[in-house]
């Protein structure tokens, strides 16, 4: 089956989610620089969400790239992924609105958790369609960023409950692991060319 569609339609859908979650950003009614000052707690959230986003985004298609084939399985899979993130322009509007306070900081960190879940399930899917470049299972065998990732939100989503800023600066370290795209995918797109 061709990758083609799914690499669209998924790229289709996390545009629009940045699109919408810019929309959040309420123009102030004053033209003084104190006049943004209420709008900091959202618009940090914004780039936070807008960085995971964008990640998301990098990674996914680092992830397409270094595979041959698709299956329905991954399509549910990428379905699944997209869900989660979609999820991200309500969240972040929540969280932002409301100055991290502690249960939609939680939430914030449950969501990142489960889309987490679901890249990492995306990939062990991706892996398992019969002809797929062997170079990608090879590449995904040690995913330990996929891994530390799901872990990490799990447990700092609790935390967020009575130490909502310092689950923020862990979910912050978390994507920054995923800033620059996966290496290892790159090596297997490198040698599924050549396969």
């Amino acid at each position: 089956m061709s990758k083609g569609r799914l690499e669209a339609f998924s790229d289709g859908v996390i545009a629009i989610l940045i699109t919408i979650m810019v929309l959040e950003l309420k123009v102030p009614h004053g033209a003084s620089l104190t006049d943004l000052e209420p709008l900091g707690p959202v618009f940090f959230s914004y780039i936070l969400s807008f960085v995971v986003l964008g990640t998301y985004w990098n990674n996914h298609h680092h992830l397409l790239q270094a595979s041959r084939v698709v299956g329905g399985r991954v399509l549910w899979a990428n379905l699944h992924l997209l869900f989660w993130l979609s999820l991200f322009p309500f969240i972040t509007a929540w969280m932002g609105e409301n100055a991290f306070a502690p249960v939609p900081t939680a939430i914030y960190g449950a969501v990142m958790a489960l889309a987490a879940m679901a890249f990492y399930v995306l990939i062990r899917t991706l892996v398992g369609v019969p002809g797929q470049s062997e170079a990608l299972g090879v590449a995904m065998r040690r995913d330990w960023k996929g891994r530390v990732s799901m872990i990490a939100f799990a447990i700092m989503a609790p935390v967020a409950l009575v130490a909502p800023l310092l689950s923020l600066g862990v979910y912050i370290a978390v994507t920054a692991l995923w800033f620059v795209p996966d290496r290892r995918m790159e090596r297997a797109h490198g040698e599924a060319g050549r396969g």
